[in-house]
């Protein structure tokens, strides 16, 4: 979660503001998410997800490289996305 909102030049205090958390607490709500003190419900994360652009899923990223892929496939749009992941799963299923 940190990497990206870094990506996007996002301070802690304006993504927690903009998920509806009071400005006096939402630095330290974000930082404690990010440290994984504490985890969002379920709720939190889609309205962190659509702040950061990113899928619910990819807040779940235990691996960079799979947060990566993840990111890159939700980029696409739908139907191509469809394409692309049919292929791999071709690809790697006669591998």
């Amino acid at each position: 979660m940190r990497e990206r909102r870094e990506a996007l030049g996002l301070a802690q205090e304006k993504v927690g503001v903009a998920i509806g958390l009071d400005e006096s607490s939402a630095r330290a709500r974000i930082s404690r998410y990010e440290l994984g003190v504490h985890e969002p419900p379920f709720a939190t994360v889609k309205l962190l997800a659509n702040v950061l652009e990113v899928p619910p899923p990819y807040m779940y990223c235990e691996e960079q490289d799979i947060a990566e892929l993840l990111l890159a496939l939700h980029k696409i749009p739908s139907k191509a996305r469809k394409q692309t992941i049919g292929a791999m799963t071709a690809q790697l299923t006669d591998a």
